[in-house]
């Protein structure tokens, strides 16, 4: 075998040789480029699409097609979240398993499955009452309040500049909501 520029000496993987460009410690075969950003990429659109698609089926669900339970509907949710977390880790490996450590840590995990789990089931019963756009404006909020609520709850500021970005989102925020309670209003007091 003729080693090339960019093979190791002495070096070879099933694949062929490897090439002395590492990614996240591993060596990889000659001629592969790391997808690591494409592989981002994916992962990011997957999560905007399947988030889109959440949000019109619940509604869907809720309101024109008349299913009244959105705490099994958040139930089928979890579960479902639950069963592709685990074939990730454990079969795809796409992150290592992680054991919990301590009781304490068990309580914030605990709690924090709650708070989540409260969220989605609010979210989903507000759907049954609200256009899909309206519950995304007020969702849009989250930032500005979770600034003003990380401030409030530790006393520790964020730069300048995260609290004026999150201007323009509120105040878009106020207006598309505006415009659209007028509608509502308009058409239904």
């Amino acid at each position: 075998m003729s080693m090339g520029r960019g093979v190791l000496p002495g070096k070879e993987s099933r694949s062929g040789p490897v090439s002395s460009h590492h990614t996240h410690g591993l060596p990889q075969p000659v001629g592969s480029k790391p997808s690591g950003k494409l592989f981002t990429l994916g992962l990011i659109g997957s999560w905007y699409f399947s988030n889109i698609g959440v949000l019109l089926l619940n509604k869907y669900l809720l309101s024109n097609y008349g299913f009244k339970f959105p705490i099994f509907l958040t139930m089928c949710h979890m579960t479902a979240c639950a069963l592709f977390s685990y074939i990730a880790i454990a079969w795809m490996k796409l992150v290592p398993m992680q054991g919990i450590r301590s009781r304490v840590q068990f309580m914030k995990i605990a709690a924090l499955s709650f708070v989540f789990c409260g969220s989605v089931v609010s979210g989903n019963i507000s759907l049954r009452f609200l256009p899909v756009s309206f519950n995304q404006a007020v969702g849009a909020t989250t930032p500005f309040f979770t600034a003003v609520l990380a401030y409030v709850m530790t006393l520790k500021k964020e730069a300048w500049v995260t609290y004026a970005t999150l201007v323009p989102v509120v105040s878009g925020v106020i207006i598309a909501s505006g415009v659209k309670f007028a509608f509502l209003c308009s058409v239904f007091c």
